[in-house]
């Protein structure tokens, strides 16, 4: 198993990427291999103070970056000696099994989508965020970006590649998906989630309990939270203002704890071909680990081809 980590992407790079590699492989299972993505004499500088068993990793030198600021598409046609394109490079050929970043945003769902592509059958791939629960439980909240504007195929799709995400890799035997509306009652909404109702309450590969409004979200009603991208975003960047203000005001709760993302690491890319797992700009060591950490338990339980059998005709 070998998992491709981009060492240039983020705030921090490459030294909290190389941290974070570094505690992942302390007692990591022994058919992981890291192939580490970036400037080689900058990867070595830093593995000086975070030593990795050389067995158990290689590096392939890139010499370009692409900033957080850049015009994705433009970027990685300019750019294709970047840590980014060569990742996707490499993960296209199979010379890595799946491709970690937390560097630009839609650089990383560019190259998802046209250097892997998406699972047959799917019509638009989404991102998958994580949503602590007051029950100490994860939920997942799909889509939260991706695609601003969806069609009601679209959420219907978002559903089975959630709920199959949280069954194998959150372990939820029979996810309850629910619907985010802004009201429980089947004829609430507007055009979009009305049709969406209709398609996921006939859908038999799904648990679906129906509407949920926007104060089920933090609760333990549904395992898989379903929307178009422009509410995710809001959703997940309300979380996580919530988690910057309790900081700020010196809180220290067990819940507002837990919205910090880097416990979590990356979200996931749902609905391409292969692993690819996308980090927040500002990751340190903690969330480059649990990055890893996902991506390893995304190939352990063979995810992406269950998946692709679902959606096999």
């Amino acid at each position: 198993m070998n998992i491709g980590l981009d060492m240039m992407g983020g705030d921090f790079a490459p030294l909290q990427a190389v941290k974070g590699a570094a505690e992942f492989l302390i007692d990591a299972p022994a058919d992981i291999r890291l192939t580490l993505i970036g400037d080689e004499t900058l990867i070595k500088e830093h593995l000086i103070n975070y030593p990795i068993d050389t067995n158990k990793y290689e590096i392939v030198h890139t010499s370009e970056v692409i900033e957080m600021n850049e015009h994705p598409t433009k970027a990685l046609k300019e750019k294709q000696k970047s840590s980014i394109a060569i990742g996707f490079q490499l993960l296209a050929i199979d010379k890595i099994d799946a491709f970690i970043s937390a560097g630009n945003t839609g650089a990383m769902m560019v190259g998802a989508l046209f250097s892997i592509k998406a699972i047959e059958g799917v019509l638009r791939p989404g991102i998958g965020a994580y949503i602590p629960r007051e029950d100490g439980t994860l939920g997942l909240l799909v889509d939260v970006g991706l695609n601003a504007d969806s069609k009601p195929e679209n959420l219907n799709q978002f559903a089975v590649l959630g709920a199959l995400f949280s069954k194998h890799i959150l372990n939820f035997k029979n996810p309850k998906v629910g619907l985010l509306n802004l009201g429980e009652e089947e004829g609430k909404g507007n055009m979009l989630s009305k049709a969406t109702y209709t398609l996921l309450k006939e859908n038999k590969q799904i648990n679906f309990i129906g509407n949920l409004e926007g104060r089920d979200i933090l609760l333990n009603k549904a395992d898989v939270l379903v929307c178009d991208g422009f509410t995710g975003n809001i959703v997940l960047k309300l979380a996580e203002s919530i988690y910057d203000i309790s900081k700020r005001r010196n809180l220290d709760d067990a819940y507002f704890n837990r919205l910090n993302f880097e416990q979590y690491g990356g979200v996931p890319v749902l609905g391409v071909s292969k692993p690819v797992i996308i980090g927040h700009g500002i990751s340190h060591a903690m969330a480059f680990k649990n990055m890893i950490r996902i991506t390893h338990r995304m190939i352990e339980t063979d995810l992406l081809k269950k998946m692709k059998d679902s959606f096999i005709s």
